[in-house]
């Protein structure tokens, strides 16, 4: 029998060639395709996949928070990220969230017809260089007050700025990004940002 599969891409052309790569194989099936996170579980709900590949960047809402709602509301289909963005902060939201499997876009065709066989299969398949460095950089060191500020102020927004959105002194947001300066050992506060996020902290 044929393994149903529901696919998640803004991008409409990667969002093509992998159906077109996907429906080449005689056990797979593409039944659905979305190009926004917010209609993964509208699209499952109506179609039934048993299997379904999601981008981690998508309108409306991210990949990893379309796992868990998939999940919630369907628990019998199997989530295997599939991205763009290689980073192990990602990998270890994605797992938390519920996805069994978690690959890069380049990953070769027939790996990854291998990987949605695995994941359906109930086996978990990860990158293997992700799961190296996601063992390597480890949990964030940052505080949640640390990450808000730090997300706040990755758009550059001055101290001032940042201090009226979240309802804190200016004293109180230079402290935190002083202090995530310093564990994440940028030299301004752009830089450990932009740490932060390669890391998938942010």
């Amino acid at each position: 029998m044929s393994i149903r599969l529901l696919l998640a891409d803004d991008q409409a052309l990667v969002r093509g060639a992998l159906a077109a790569l996907l429906d080449l194989e005689t056990d797979l099936t593409v039944v659905a395709e979305v190009g926004r996170g917010d209609e993964v579980v509208a699209a499952a709900m109506e179609h039934r996949p048993d299997v379904a590949l999601l981008d981690v960047e998508m309108p409306g809402m991210d990949g990893i928070a379309a796992t868990s709602a998939l999940l919630e509301a369907l628990p019998q289909t199997r989530v295997l990220i599939v991205t763009t963005f290689g980073r192990p902060g990602f990998l270890r939201k994605a797992m938390h969230a519920g996805a069994t499997g978690f690959v890069v876009k380049d990953t070769p065709a027939r790996q990854l017809a291998d990987a949605v066989r695995r994941v359906h299969a109930g086996l978990r398949v990860v990158d293997p260089t992700l799961a190296a460095d996601s063992l390597v950089s480890g949990e964030s060191p940052l505080t949640d007050r640390e990450t808000e500020v730090l997300r706040a102020a990755k758009a550059g927004a001055p101290v001032a700025a940042i201090a009226a959105e979240l309802f804190l002194s200016a004293g109180t947001v230079r402290n935190h990004l002083s202090s995530a300066m310093g564990k994440t050992g940028g030299a301004t506060r752009g830089e450990s940002a932009r740490i932060a996020e390669s890391n998938g902290w942010l």
